[in-house]
Protein backbone atom coordinates (compact mmCIF):
# COMPACT_ATOMS: atom_id res chain seq x y z
CA UNK A 1 0.00 0.00 0.00
CA UNK A 2 0.75 4.05 -0.32
CA UNK A 3 1.19 4.94 3.37
CA UNK A 4 2.19 8.03 5.17
CA UNK A 5 3.48 7.32 8.45
CA UNK A 6 3.27 10.07 11.19
CA UNK A 7 5.75 9.03 14.15
CA UNK A 8 8.58 11.53 16.42
CA UNK A 9 10.53 9.28 19.26
CA UNK A 10 12.14 5.92 18.97
CA UNK A 11 9.14 4.22 19.85
CA UNK A 12 7.73 4.76 16.18
CA UNK A 13 11.02 3.81 14.53
CA UNK A 14 10.29 -0.47 14.61
CA UNK A 15 6.50 0.63 13.40
CA UNK A 16 8.48 2.38 10.35
CA UNK A 17 11.08 0.13 9.95
CA UNK A 18 7.99 -2.76 9.72
CA UNK A 19 6.47 -1.24 7.23
CA UNK A 20 9.13 -0.57 4.62
CA UNK A 21 10.63 -4.52 5.15
CA UNK A 22 7.19 -5.22 4.53
CA UNK A 23 7.20 -3.80 1.14
CA UNK A 24 4.67 -1.10 1.48
CA UNK A 25 5.39 2.28 -0.57
CA UNK A 26 6.02 4.54 2.76
CA UNK A 27 5.67 7.55 -0.09
CA UNK A 28 6.44 10.23 3.23
CA UNK A 29 7.21 10.66 6.71
CA UNK A 30 5.45 13.30 9.36
CA UNK A 31 7.98 14.34 12.30
CA UNK A 32 7.99 16.81 14.84
CA UNK A 33 10.36 19.61 14.12
CA UNK A 34 13.99 18.95 15.35
CA UNK A 35 14.54 20.54 18.87
CA UNK A 36 17.41 22.28 19.83
CA UNK A 37 20.46 20.58 21.65
CA UNK A 38 24.03 21.45 23.22
CA UNK A 39 24.61 24.24 25.93
CA UNK A 40 24.10 27.27 24.00
CA UNK A 41 20.80 25.58 22.19
CA UNK A 42 22.58 26.63 18.40
CA UNK A 43 22.40 23.46 17.36
CA UNK A 44 19.16 21.05 16.50
CA UNK A 45 18.55 16.79 16.34
CA UNK A 46 16.83 15.42 14.13
CA UNK A 47 14.18 12.70 15.75
CA UNK A 48 14.66 9.49 15.43
CA UNK A 49 11.82 8.98 13.03
CA UNK A 50 13.54 11.55 10.96
CA UNK A 51 17.38 9.46 10.85
CA UNK A 52 15.21 6.33 10.21
CA UNK A 53 13.05 7.58 7.15
CA UNK A 54 16.20 10.00 5.99
CA UNK A 55 18.23 6.21 5.72
CA UNK A 56 15.37 4.88 3.64
CA UNK A 57 15.18 7.74 1.26
CA UNK A 58 11.53 8.84 2.63
CA UNK A 59 10.62 12.67 2.17
CA UNK A 60 10.41 14.30 5.70
CA UNK A 61 7.95 17.07 6.30
CA UNK A 62 8.31 18.68 9.92
CA UNK A 63 5.17 21.50 10.37
CA UNK A 64 5.20 23.16 13.10
CA UNK A 65 1.10 22.93 13.36
CA UNK A 66 -1.04 20.66 11.38
CA UNK A 67 -3.85 23.85 11.96
CA UNK A 68 -2.60 26.44 9.14
CA UNK A 69 -3.79 23.58 5.90
CA UNK A 70 -0.04 23.64 4.80
CA UNK A 71 0.46 20.58 6.44
CA UNK A 72 -2.91 19.43 4.99
CA UNK A 73 -1.68 19.86 1.57
CA UNK A 74 1.37 18.27 1.46
CA UNK A 75 -0.38 14.90 2.64
CA UNK A 76 -2.78 15.47 0.02
CA UNK A 77 0.39 15.87 -2.67
CA UNK A 78 1.15 12.39 -1.48
CA UNK A 79 -2.03 10.76 -1.80
CA UNK A 80 -1.78 8.15 0.24
CA UNK A 81 -3.52 5.00 0.96
CA UNK A 82 -3.31 4.81 4.45
CA UNK A 83 -2.06 6.63 7.02
CA UNK A 84 -0.42 5.13 10.46
CA UNK A 85 0.48 7.11 13.46
CA UNK A 86 2.62 5.99 15.86
CA UNK A 87 3.85 8.54 19.12
CA UNK A 88 3.43 11.25 16.46
CA UNK A 89 2.50 13.76 19.06
CA UNK A 90 0.04 15.87 17.50
CA UNK A 91 -3.86 15.51 17.54
CA UNK A 92 -4.67 14.97 13.60
CA UNK A 93 -7.33 17.50 12.46
CA UNK A 94 -10.86 15.71 11.16
CA UNK A 95 -10.03 17.01 7.30
CA UNK A 96 -6.67 14.82 8.37
CA UNK A 97 -8.20 11.80 9.55
CA UNK A 98 -10.95 11.88 6.93
CA UNK A 99 -8.32 12.22 3.58
CA UNK A 100 -6.69 8.71 3.04
CA UNK A 101 -9.36 6.36 1.35
CA UNK A 102 -8.44 3.14 3.96
CA UNK A 103 -8.32 5.48 6.98
CA UNK A 104 -5.82 6.38 9.69
CA UNK A 105 -4.69 4.03 12.23
CA UNK A 106 -2.91 4.62 15.41
CA UNK A 107 -0.09 2.10 17.09
CA UNK A 108 -0.69 3.05 20.36
CA UNK A 109 1.42 1.50 23.68
CA UNK A 110 -1.16 0.16 26.14
CA UNK A 111 -4.07 -2.42 26.01
CA UNK A 112 -7.21 0.30 25.43
CA UNK A 113 -9.45 1.27 26.50
CA UNK A 114 -7.20 1.56 29.38
CA UNK A 115 -4.16 4.29 29.12
CA UNK A 116 -5.26 6.38 26.74
CA UNK A 117 -3.13 9.53 26.79
CA UNK A 118 0.65 10.56 26.37
CA UNK A 119 2.32 8.26 28.90
CA UNK A 120 0.64 4.58 29.13
CA UNK A 121 3.66 2.29 29.58
CA UNK A 122 5.07 5.01 32.49
CA UNK A 123 1.35 4.26 34.26
CA UNK A 124 1.39 0.62 33.54
CA UNK A 125 4.65 0.23 35.96
CA UNK A 126 4.11 2.86 38.51
CA UNK A 127 0.32 1.57 38.91
CA UNK A 128 2.41 -2.16 39.19
CA UNK A 129 0.08 -4.03 36.51
CA UNK A 130 1.51 -7.94 35.62
CA UNK A 131 0.49 -6.98 32.06
CA UNK A 132 0.72 -4.18 28.80
CA UNK A 133 0.90 -4.37 25.18
CA UNK A 134 0.08 -2.59 22.36
CA UNK A 135 -3.07 -1.53 20.51
CA UNK A 136 -3.58 -0.93 16.20
CA UNK A 137 -6.80 1.29 16.24
CA UNK A 138 -8.56 3.45 13.52
CA UNK A 139 -8.36 7.02 14.29
CA UNK A 140 -11.71 9.26 15.58
CA UNK A 141 -12.21 12.58 16.71
CA UNK A 142 -11.60 12.07 20.19
CA UNK A 143 -7.75 10.89 21.57
CA UNK A 144 -7.04 7.11 21.81
CA UNK A 145 -10.90 6.41 21.09
CA UNK A 146 -11.47 4.77 17.75
CA UNK A 147 -12.59 0.91 17.45
CA UNK A 148 -9.67 -1.86 17.61
CA UNK A 149 -8.25 -3.76 15.14
CA UNK A 150 -6.45 -5.87 17.03
CA UNK A 151 -3.93 -6.23 20.33
CA UNK A 152 -1.15 -8.22 21.56
CA UNK A 153 0.03 -8.52 25.02
CA UNK A 154 2.99 -8.85 26.81
CA UNK A 155 4.06 -9.41 30.48
CA UNK A 156 5.46 -6.48 33.09
CA UNK A 157 7.91 -8.32 35.08
CA UNK A 158 8.20 -7.20 39.27
CA UNK A 159 11.76 -5.41 38.59
CA UNK A 160 11.06 -3.94 35.09
CA UNK A 161 12.08 -0.57 33.82
CA UNK A 162 9.97 1.60 31.83
CA UNK A 163 12.63 1.88 29.30
CA UNK A 164 12.67 -2.06 28.93
CA UNK A 165 8.95 -2.40 28.71
CA UNK A 166 8.65 0.53 25.89
CA UNK A 167 11.54 -1.22 23.77
CA UNK A 168 9.83 -4.54 23.80
CA UNK A 169 6.39 -2.69 23.03
CA UNK A 170 7.93 -0.83 20.32
CA UNK A 171 9.21 -4.02 18.97
CA UNK A 172 6.26 -5.85 19.52
CA UNK A 173 4.05 -2.55 17.75
CA UNK A 174 6.24 -3.29 14.39
CA UNK A 175 5.45 -6.55 14.38
CA UNK A 176 1.47 -5.95 14.77
CA UNK A 177 1.64 -3.19 12.28
CA UNK A 178 2.69 -5.67 9.21
CA UNK A 179 -0.52 -7.74 10.31
CA UNK A 180 -2.91 -5.20 10.51
CA UNK A 181 -1.92 -3.20 7.60
CA UNK A 182 -1.99 -6.53 5.39
CA UNK A 183 -5.63 -7.06 6.75
CA UNK A 184 -6.64 -3.97 5.76
CA UNK A 185 -4.91 -3.82 2.21
CA UNK A 186 -7.59 -7.27 1.72
CA UNK A 187 -10.32 -5.71 3.58
CA UNK A 188 -10.59 -7.99 6.53
CA UNK A 189 -9.26 -5.63 9.33
CA UNK A 190 -11.77 -5.88 12.40
CA UNK A 191 -13.52 -3.35 14.17
CA UNK A 192 -14.18 -3.52 17.78
CA UNK A 193 -15.43 -0.53 19.44
CA UNK A 194 -13.70 0.31 22.45
CA UNK A 195 -15.77 -0.02 26.01
CA UNK A 196 -16.31 3.64 27.75
CA UNK A 197 -17.15 2.21 30.77
CA UNK A 198 -13.42 0.80 30.64
CA UNK A 199 -11.60 3.90 29.80
CA UNK A 200 -8.56 4.92 32.09
CA UNK A 201 -5.88 8.00 31.42
CA UNK A 202 -2.33 8.31 31.43
CA UNK A 203 -1.72 11.78 31.93
CA UNK A 204 1.62 13.47 31.24
CA UNK A 205 4.36 12.94 33.65
CA UNK A 206 5.78 15.75 35.68
CA UNK A 207 8.69 16.38 38.43
CA UNK A 208 5.13 16.91 40.93
CA UNK A 209 5.21 13.32 40.70
CA UNK A 210 9.30 12.56 41.69
CA UNK A 211 8.77 13.07 45.74
CA UNK A 212 8.84 9.16 47.59
CA UNK A 213 6.16 8.75 49.94
CA UNK A 214 7.62 6.35 52.24
CA UNK A 215 4.29 6.11 54.18
CA UNK A 216 3.35 4.08 50.90
CA UNK A 217 4.01 0.03 50.69
CA UNK A 218 7.00 -1.08 49.40
CA UNK A 219 5.83 -2.67 46.33
CA UNK A 220 3.87 0.37 45.21
CA UNK A 221 7.34 2.39 45.76
CA UNK A 222 9.34 0.16 43.80
CA UNK A 223 7.13 0.20 41.08
CA UNK A 224 6.96 4.20 41.03
CA UNK A 225 10.80 3.99 41.14
CA UNK A 226 10.89 1.62 38.36
CA UNK A 227 7.85 3.89 36.51
CA UNK A 228 9.50 6.96 36.51
CA UNK A 229 13.36 6.01 35.38
CA UNK A 230 14.86 8.06 33.70
CA UNK A 231 12.49 11.09 33.61
CA UNK A 232 11.37 12.77 35.59
CA UNK A 233 12.40 10.11 37.66
CA UNK A 234 11.70 9.56 42.12
CA UNK A 235 13.27 11.70 44.90
CA UNK A 236 13.86 11.72 48.57
CA UNK A 237 15.60 13.61 51.13
CA UNK A 238 15.44 11.16 53.93
CA UNK A 239 19.36 10.98 53.21
CA UNK A 240 20.72 14.42 53.27
CA UNK A 241 18.22 16.38 53.84
CA UNK A 242 18.67 17.29 50.09
CA UNK A 243 16.48 15.49 47.53
CA UNK A 244 18.43 12.58 45.72
CA UNK A 245 16.99 10.96 42.79
CA UNK A 246 16.52 7.24 43.30
CA UNK A 247 17.11 5.01 40.26
CA UNK A 248 16.88 1.76 40.93
CA UNK A 249 15.79 -0.37 44.22
CA UNK A 250 15.16 -3.86 45.51
CA UNK A 251 12.09 -5.17 47.51
CA UNK A 252 14.30 -7.26 50.27
CA UNK A 253 11.40 -9.53 52.09
CA UNK A 254 12.38 -8.46 55.50
CA UNK A 255 9.63 -6.49 57.29
CA UNK A 256 10.20 -3.42 60.21
CA UNK A 257 8.58 -2.01 62.68
CA UNK A 258 10.59 1.61 62.41
CA UNK A 259 9.05 4.70 61.17
CA UNK A 260 8.56 5.07 57.27
CA UNK A 261 11.37 6.31 56.19
CA UNK A 262 13.87 5.28 58.33
CA UNK A 263 17.64 4.37 56.72
CA UNK A 264 17.79 0.90 58.16
CA UNK A 265 20.90 -0.11 57.07
CA UNK A 266 23.32 1.35 54.57
CA UNK A 267 26.33 -0.75 53.10
CA UNK A 268 27.74 -2.02 50.06
CA UNK A 269 24.34 -4.02 49.07
CA UNK A 270 22.38 -0.79 49.35
CA UNK A 271 20.46 1.63 51.37
CA UNK A 272 17.43 -0.22 53.47
CA UNK A 273 14.63 2.53 54.17
CA UNK A 274 11.38 1.44 56.40
CA UNK A 275 8.44 1.77 54.43
CA UNK A 276 4.45 2.58 55.60
CA UNK A 277 3.14 -1.23 55.21
CA UNK A 278 6.23 -2.42 57.67
CA UNK A 279 8.46 -4.03 54.94
CA UNK A 280 12.00 -2.62 53.65
CA UNK A 281 13.03 -1.29 50.27
CA UNK A 282 16.46 -1.18 49.78
CA UNK A 283 18.17 1.66 47.56
CA UNK A 284 20.29 0.51 45.10
CA UNK A 285 21.30 3.18 42.60
CA UNK A 286 20.68 7.16 43.50
CA UNK A 287 21.89 10.47 42.25
CA UNK A 288 23.25 13.31 44.45
CA UNK A 289 22.46 16.86 43.36
CA UNK A 290 25.23 18.18 40.66
CA UNK A 291 26.85 14.30 40.42
CA UNK A 292 26.16 11.46 37.87
CA UNK A 293 23.90 8.76 38.39
CA UNK A 294 25.91 5.81 40.64
CA UNK A 295 25.21 2.57 42.61
CA UNK A 296 24.39 3.54 46.38
CA UNK A 297 27.71 1.77 47.39
CA UNK A 298 29.56 4.42 45.57
CA UNK A 299 27.51 7.06 46.56
CA UNK A 300 27.97 6.45 50.42
CA UNK A 301 31.37 6.60 49.74
CA UNK A 302 31.10 10.40 49.28
CA UNK A 303 28.34 10.63 51.52
CA UNK A 304 28.29 8.01 54.78
CA UNK A 305 25.19 7.54 56.35
CA UNK A 306 25.37 7.20 60.30
CA UNK A 307 22.52 4.84 61.27
CA UNK A 308 21.04 5.13 64.34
Amino acid sequence: MRIVFMGTPDFAVPSLEALVAAGHEVCGVFSQPDKPVGRHQNKTKPTPVKTSALAHGIPVFQPETLRDGTALAQLKELAPELVVVAAYGRVLPDEMLSLPPKGCINVHSSLLPKYRGSAPIHWAVVNGDKETGVTIMHMAHELDAGDIIAQVRTPIGPDETVGQVHDRLARLGGELLVQVTADIAAGTARRTPQDPEQVTYAPMLSRALSPIDWNMSAKAIHDKIRGLDPWPATSTDILTGQPVKVFASRLTGQNTARTPGTVLAAGKEGIDVACGDGAVLRILELQAPGSRRMAAADYLRGHPISID
